[in-house]
């Protein structure tokens, strides 16, 4: 049986103020409901997200700003930073973690700049919001064998596609589609499978 996570609660003081935050980071607004003048429940989606974010008036019993390590996926770590900073939130510099593995609690080991290598996986960076609820973005270009489906392939975006297209053309030493070349839509679909559920890639 799946066991999909659907939604994350983050405790905040004032939920205006949060749903201002969230949605001029470019979150989708799912849901503003109230039932009374006591309870409000603000469902917000990052984009590209399969999981939603909810807040509100009583929908959670902890403190605001509570909620720590919260992790968001991108596939370009110095993009994402430029564009949280554009749109008004006040993230962290990169980082990587002096271990290499994951990063440690808070501030503690962390080296700046991205991974020397930039291994998938291994560069960050945080930001919160204005109660103090912490994020952290974690740059993932490959995934690790097993820890996709195999049998399902997604994208996020028009963008996200299109880079995963230019790493697979690339892998082949470069474009394809001429009128002698009637195969590579398969092929590089076997890339792509094979690139997001980390198993062996097309020769």
């Amino acid at each position: 049986m799946d066991m999909k996570l659907e939604v994350v609660v983050v405790p905040v003081s004032d939920v205006d103020r949060a749903r201002d935050f969230y949605t001029r980071l470019g979150w989708r607004l799912d849901a503003d409901l109230a039932t009374d003048e006591k309870f409000r429940v603000v469902q917000v989606t990052p984009p590209g997200s399969p999981a939603s974010v909810i807040f509100g008036s009583s929908v959670t019993d902890q403190a605001p700003g509570s909620a720590q390590g919260l992790h968001l996926i991108v596939s370009d770590i110095n993009a994402a930073h430029d564009e949280l900073k554009r749109l008004g939130a006040e993230p962290s510099e990169v980082f990587h973690d002096e271990g290499g593995v994951f990063h440690h609690a808070g501030t503690e080991a962390r080296v700046p700049g991205p991974h020397p290598q930039r291994n998938s996986y291994g560069s960050f960076l945080s930001f919160s919001d204005p109660d103090g609820n912490g994020w952290v973005l974690q740059e993932i270009t490959t995934r690790l064998p097993g820890r996709l489906d195999t049998e399902a392939t997604t994208f996020s975006s028009v963008g996200d596609l299109a880079d995963a297209l230019r790493r697979a053309a690339a892998a082949e030493g470069g474009a394809a589609g001429t009128a002698n070349d009637q195969d590579w839509p398969e092929r590089y679909a076997r890339f792509l499978a094979g690139e997001q559920a980390g198993t062996e890639l097309p020769a």
